[in-house]
């Protein structure tokens, strides 16, 4: 059920990656092919943990973004 949700995480959050959503759905798609064949539990949920890992970075790395975007608007550097 988790692996679900982080899917649909890292899909939403591909949509604002730099180099486009396309991209960032064929990389996770392939990533997600490269790993069908895993049967072991807990290498799954490495995998998922790992998901989750690179969905939080990208989170963070999102709000910089746009912390950035709004520090250079109001203030002079």
């Amino acid at each position: 059920m988790h692996s679900f949700s982080t899917i649909r995480k890292l899909l939403y959050l591909g949509r604002e990656y730099p180099k486009g959503s396309d991209y960032f759905r064929d990389r996770l798609r392939a990533a997600f092919t490269k790993n069908k064949s895993v049967q072991d539990p807990q290498k799954i949920k490495d995998m998922i943990a790992r998901g989750e890992y690179v969905a939080k970075e990208l989170e963070a790395l999102y709000y910089l973004r746009k912390y950035r975007a709004m520090k250079k608007r109001y203030y002079e550097e």
